[in-house]
């Protein structure tokens, strides 16, 4: 019989296929090539940091159709390992050809954890935020590759990231419960029960979205910011962090809201906040099961724990801790799985 640890690394281990097979699906890079805020932001950053790449031997980690290694090429990189652990490797081949760079790109298919560089390399570049910054867990990879292949004086692209958390409120959610009270009147069927219900599912996971500036109810807090040269695997799988919020006004407050940003050297920034052009990433909001009213100045104190879920690692397990002006603490866990909405 297996220990647990055994099923655990057998379990992660099947998500990782079923991770990389969905990576396999143009679907994906059609959304993440189309948000031209996300791929307009990182071929700036690798132009402006050209004299960082100049000449430079790059590892793309999670290169994908391979455009960041192409962008890489055009600063000038003298060598650039494309490493993607899915079958799309071998389109990936494809447009390295297309571009006449086969000479100075080429293409390694395998987990970043396996694959074997033939040199150090004095820069990597990759895109590999998820909702939330932390899901799907790609960064652990990316470290992997920092600790493993990369020169003591490389240059990471991004070089930083933060997390950030605000309070929220949302109009549309009693409109929502209300259809459940509309039953009676359409269909003669009362059904106010459900609410109770539609509240809880509505809690359990994550939802992304894009939301309105005026829909946050206070300034956002900074959770993490993180230097990508030095943060630790142990770090970016474990975020515990209080938190302090204060109320703009008078609201209702539905949930928390999440975004982040990446920085690159030369002052070059991506933001999914809401107060910035909106990417495919939106924001990623969590629900309260119950509504609390706000008012100028509430202060809102709380706790956030982030890890990824043992039984399928690329999955994260959120918990949220709060109270309003140091009243009754409410707790809530979430699980970001593959069914966000």
């Amino acid at each position: 019989m297996s220990s647990n640890g055994e099923e655990q690394e057998i379990k992660a281990g099947s998500q990782d296929k079923e991770y990389f097979q969905s990576y396999a699906d143009v679907g994906i890079h059609e959304e993440m090539l189309n948000d031209v805020v996300r791929t307009n932001a990182y071929r700036y950053a690798i132009l402006k940091n050209y004299e960082k790449i100049r000449g430079k031997v790059v590892a793309d980690v999670g290169a994908g159709t391979g455009i960041l290694s192409v962008f890489c090429v055009q600063a000038g990189a003298k060598k650039v390992y494309a490493i993607e652990g899915s079958a799309l490797a071998k389109q990936t081949r494809l447009v390295v050809e297309e571009n006449k760079m086969a000479d100075r790109i080429t293409v390694l298919q395998g987990r970043a954890e396996d694959v074997k560089l033939p040199e150090k390399v004095d820069v990597i570049v990759s895109e590999w935020m998820g909702y939330a910054l932390f899901y799907e867990s790609m960064l652990p990879s990316v470290l992997h590759i920092r600790d493993r292949w990369m020169k003591k004086d490389g240059v990471i692209l991004p070089s930083s990231a933060s997390l950030y958390i605000a309070p929220f409120s949302d109009d549309e959610i009693s409109e929502r419960l209300e259809t459940w009270s509309a039953m009676k009147e359409k269909y003669k069927v009362s059904m106010d029960c459900m609410k109770t219900y539609a509240k809880q599912c509505l809690s359990y996971g994550a939802h992304v979205r894009c939301i309105c500036p005026e829909d946050v109810i206070a300034h956002a807090c900074q959770l993490v910011n993180f230097d990508l040269s030095k943060v630790t695997v142990q770090e970016v799988t474990d975020i515990q962090r209080n938190f302090e919020l204060t109320c703009f006004g008078s609201s209702v407050l539905h949930g928390f809201v999440l975004w982040f940003t990446v920085s690159f050297p030369e002052n070059v920034i991506l933001s999914t906040s809401p107060y910035s052009q909106s990417t495919h990433w939106g924001q990623t909001l969590f629900y309260n099961e119950e509504e609390c009213d706000v008012r100028q100045d509430t202060q809102i104190q709380g706790k956030i724990t982030m890890k990824p879920n043992k039984a399928k690692p690329r999955f994260l397990d959120v918990n949220i801790g709060f109270q309003i002006d140091k009243h009754n603490i409410q707790q809530k866990s979430y699980y970001m799985s593959d069914n966000i909405t």
